[in-house]
Parts: C-alpha cells; sequence; structure tokens
C-alpha cells in the first residue's frame, strides 16, 4: 500500500471500531446461548478480526498486483463488507433504543408484551437480520471468485462500415484486451479461453493494451500459450497503462526502461505486431484498410503515452481501424481530430468486474466513470468498442460482468 502512515493508523483503527461494533449483533445473538459456545464464538472473532489486521499491515510491504495481494485484498474487502452492513443495522437499532429512552411509557408497554411472548424483542430480531444480511456479500464474491474469473463469453457484433472494400466482406475481427496475465491463477482455464478464441477462427486478431499488472516478467509463464493466438491477416496489439510499469517502484530508471524493453520483446516472441503510434496496411488483391495502434492516452490521471497524429500518419486504405487502450480517448480525441477513423477497439474499464447484463439492459458503477465502458458505441460514422476484458485485476473474479473474447464481422451491407 502507498498510503501515508498517518492515514494506515487510522486506518487500523478503523477496522478495530468497526469490528467491535459489527460483534454487538453477533453478541446479541448469542446471549442465551450456553457459556462455552459464547466464548468460543468470541474466540473466533477475535482471532479472524485479529488475522485481517495481520493481512492489512503485511499488504504496506507486499507488491500490489501480485495473486497474493489479491486475494488478501479480496478477503478483508469482503470480510469489511459484512460487517459495515452488520454496523448498519445496528446503529438503527440503537438509535431506535435511544429514542425510546424518550418515550418510557412505551417502551414498558413493549417489554411487557415481550415478556407476554407476543413478539420476538426488536434488538434481537436485529442482530439476527444482521449477521444473515452480512453473510450476502461474502457469498456474492466468493461466487464471483469461484465461477466468474474464468466464465469466458464471446460477443458477437456486426458492424457497418460503408467504405469496407469487397476484399475485406464479412471479415472477422476478434479483440482481447486486458489480460493482466499476473493475476492468473489457473493457467489451465486460461488456456480453455485461448482455445475458444481460436475455435472462433477470426481472419484478424487485435489486443488492446494491459497484458500485465506491473512486470513484464509477470506474463512469462504464459507466453507459450498466447503464441498460439494466430489469424490470417495477422495478431496487432497495443499497450495500456498497467504494461508500463508506471506503478511500481523501481531500483532505478534504467530498470524500468529494460521492463519496458522486455514488454516490446515478448509482444515479438509471441508473434503479436506491437504498433506504438504507429500504423500498418493489410492488403487482400488490391483492396487495403488501415490498422492503427496508439499508446496509452487516458482522460483524467492516466499515462498520455499516445501520440494519436503520428499513429495517423500516411495511413493510407479505405478503413482505418484503431487500437487505443482507454475509451476516454474517443471523445477526447480521435472524434474530433481523426474523423475517418471507422471504428476503434478498446478496453481499460473491466466493467468494473460488477454489474448486470439482462439482454440489452447493462448497468455497473463503471459507467459512472466512464461515459463508453462496455460494448459497442455509435456517434455519426464512427464506432468504438470496449471489451470487458479477458483477466481481472484487485479482486480475483467477476460478478455479472464476465470475461470477454469479441468477435466483430465488418460489413458494407446495411444491417436490418
Amino acid at each position: 500500500m502507498t498510503i501515508s502512515p498517518v492515514v494506515f493508523i487510522l486506518l487500523i483503527a478503523l477496522m478495530i471500531w468497526m469490528d467491535y461494533y459489527a460483534y454487538q449483533a453477533t453478541r446479541l445473538v448469542i446471549k442465551e446461548k450456553s457459556a462455552g459456545f459464547r466464548k468460543t464464538v468470541r474466540a473466533i472473532y477475535l482471532a479472524q478480526a485479529i488475522t485481517l489486521i495481520v493481512l492489512t499491515i503485511s499488504l504496506r510491504w507486499t507488491t500490489s498486483g501480485t495473486v497474493s495481494s489479491m486475494f488478501s485484498l479480496s478477503i478483508i474487502f469482503m470480510a469489511y463488507t459484512a460487517k459495515l452492513i452488520a454496523i448498519i443495522i445496528t446503529f438503527i437499532d440503537d438509535i431506535r433504543r435511544v429514542l425510546s429512552l424518550f418515550f418510557s411509557g412505551r417502551k414498558r408497554r413493549y417489554e411487557k408484551r415481550v415478556a407476554s411472548g407476543q413478539k420476538m424483542p426488536r434488538s434481537k430480531f436485529l442482530a439476527r437480520s444482521a449477521v444473515v444480511m452480512a453473510t450476502l456479500p461474502i457469498v456474492t464474491m466468493s461466487f464471483g471468485i469461484v465461477r466468474g474469473a474464468y466464465d469466458y463469453r464471446i460477443r458477437r457484433r456486426k458492424v457497418y462500415l460503408p467504405n469496407l472494400p469487397k476484399a475485406f466482406e464479412g471479415i472477422k475481427v476478434a479483440q482481447l484486451s486486458d489480460i493482466h496475465s499476473g493475476s492468473f491463477y489457473d493457467k489451465v482455464a486460461v488456456q480453455g479461453g485461448i482455445e475458444m478464441l481460436m475455435a472462433e477462427k477470426p481472419d484478424l486478431v487485435f489486443f488492446t493494451g494491459d497484458l500485465v499488472n506491473n512486470q513484464t516478467k509477470e506474463v512469462s509463464e504464459y507466453v507459450d500459450l498466447f503464441s498460439k493466438v494466430k489469424a490470417d491477416l495477422g495478431v496487432y496489439s497495443t499497450l495500456g497503462n498497467h504494461d508500463y510499469g508506471d506503478y511500481l517502484r523501481w531500483s532505478s530508471i534504467g530498470a524500468k526502461k529494460r521492463n519496458l524493453e522486455d514488454m516490446i520483446k515478448t509482444h515479438e516472441l509471441m508473434g503479436w505486431k506491437l504498433l506504438m503510434n504507429q500504423n500498418e496496411a493489410i492488403r487482400v488483391g488490391t483492396d487495403q484498410i488501415s490498422i492503427l495502434g496508439v499508446e496509452n492516452w487516458g482522460a483524467g490521471r492516466f499515462a498520455k503515452y499516445g501520440q494519436l497524429d503520428q499513429a495517423a500518419l500516411n495511413a493510407e486504405g479505405d478503413v482505418k481501424l484503431l487500437l487505443s487502450h482507454d475509451p476516454s480517448h474517443w471523445d477526447a480525441q480521435i472524434r474530433n481530430q481523426q474523423p475517418d477513423i471507422d471504428l476503434t477497439f478498446s478496453g481499460h474499464t473491466h466493467g468494473m468486474q460488477l454489474g448486470v447484463e439482462i439482454g440489452d439492459f447493462r448497468w455497473s458503477p463503471s459507467k459512472y466513470i466512464y461515459k463508453q465502458w462496455a460494448d459497442l458505441y455509435q456517434e455519426g460514422n464512427q464506432y468504438l468498442y470496449v471489451n470487458r476484458g479477458f483477466g481481472f485485476l484487485g479482486f480475483p473474479g467477476r460478478i455479472g460482468i464476465l470475461p470477454e473474447i469479441t468477435l466483430l464481422e465488418l460489413t458494407s451491407r446495411p444491417i436490418a
């Protein structure tokens, strides 16, 4: 964790207070149990509270983006989300009891009803509700880890490009994005995703950045697997914000530079044509289209390595396809500076790995950060496709927003 010591101490203090306050609900639920049972529950609760605090302290000296750090953060987040729910319900009961002091008559009548067995005391009812409700985020997030992380889905879309040359009619373009290989903990599952992609026999494959979390060496175990990604018209790629090593404290400037050099070599080793503010023409007979790749450029706080003008320089072809990792680039520069770019491929958002998708309905907290956060968008004659990501980062799973393999069919014929 890269936070100041004062903030870190306040965080630990907040965790201790949350543990104490959340325990009040548990204590009320077990109040009528045997002394031995209550003692066991107290010991277990204390043990988990200490474990969570120790995990939090250890993260201060752990490299972010590693599998161990992600699981540790997830355990902490799940536990304290559950406790927060318990705290909210317990706090509501505390307010109720404070207010009841001002209405002592009503309180005495209520207690008489309780004594006569008419109903369960509100405090106990709310305490039980708090314990039950607190389990929901744990169950949901655990399911997201066990089932969601590698539940790859193929998203198929048709895109109408009236200027598409005849030789490219019906071309199948596959897209991968945000692999984040440093997060993977199941190579067999990842292999299954790559096999799903190759079973589609795409004509062209694009990768739109974030091969790793922090360091190029994270992908070393997967180079052989990603090298199997092939297409008749080629595999093209670009870099994402995580590929530059900007989120790691390096021993020297030279070490960071070598890391980027290794990243470039890795793309070459896998047979992926890395476009760093460059373009390349693809020809079929006398027809051609242009593939442009721009380095990471993000609105706001994200790095701006991209040089769009340079990437578009001398680009030829009736249709231009651009790879740009961050979708915020589309509104900020692409649409107004390069109106002849027909279709932009992006990723970056992951759909926050959390949301709901039912039919055409899509919702994720990501929509409050990014105007374009998942799937296909159109403004005038220009399109943007935002891939939901192949991997994951931070939370080692996905809830509702599942990992994606995109398959776009390009056509010059109007889509009914």
